[in-house]
């Protein structure tokens, strides 16, 4: 499924793919914050339920990647969203573009929630999502291991529909 945006272009993440999301995630800027990029990329490959990754374009070229992981329960259908943008694409707005056109995409779906949980101290991050529309939820203490071997906080956040901006 590909999903359009006014600039962006979200389309199925794939195995040629493979060498730019390497590139992307290895970026100190963003491997700060999500890690292995050998490991996260393998893990963006996998086809398994309710995991969906994309390729961000911009103009034919990948600026980034964007995931989607589903709870398919009709209790609960929700969904969490990660991205990385290309430190190049930073402060352009192409990432909020993207995690809005995805946001609608699942809203559209029939999600009623959606969550992010960036590292508590990515004072960048939390400063999109907010101006997105998500808000605070709570504090993950000692949340994931960071590229250092310790472990770091987390920050929940979570937009409910009706909330995008």
């Amino acid at each position: 499924m590909i999903i359009e945006g006014p600039r962006v272009r979200l389309r199925p993440l794939t195995r040629d793919d493979r060498q730019r999301a390497q590139e992307i995630l290895s970026t100190p800027e963003v491997a700060r914050w999500w890690g292995e990029a050998v490991h996260e990329v393998e893990s963006l490959l996998e086809e398994e339920a309710g995991f969906s990754s994309y390729a961000i374009e911009l103009d034919g070229d990948v600026v980034g990647l964007i995931q989607s992981s589903e709870e398919l329960d009709p209790q609960y259908r929700h969904a969490g969203i990660d991205i990385a943008v290309a430190p190049t694409h930073h402060g352009r707005g192409l990432g909020t573009e993207a995690i809005r056109v995805l946001a609608a995409h699942l809203f559209a779906q029939g999600h009623h929630r959606l969550t992010i949980d960036p590292a508590a101290a990515n004072a960048k991050a939390v400063h999109v999502y907010t101006n997105l529309g998500f808000r605070p939820v709570g504090l993950l203490r000692q949340y994931e291991r960071g590229p250092d071997g310790t472990f770091h906080d987390g920050l929940l956040m979570d937009l409910l529909k009706g909330e995008l901006r």
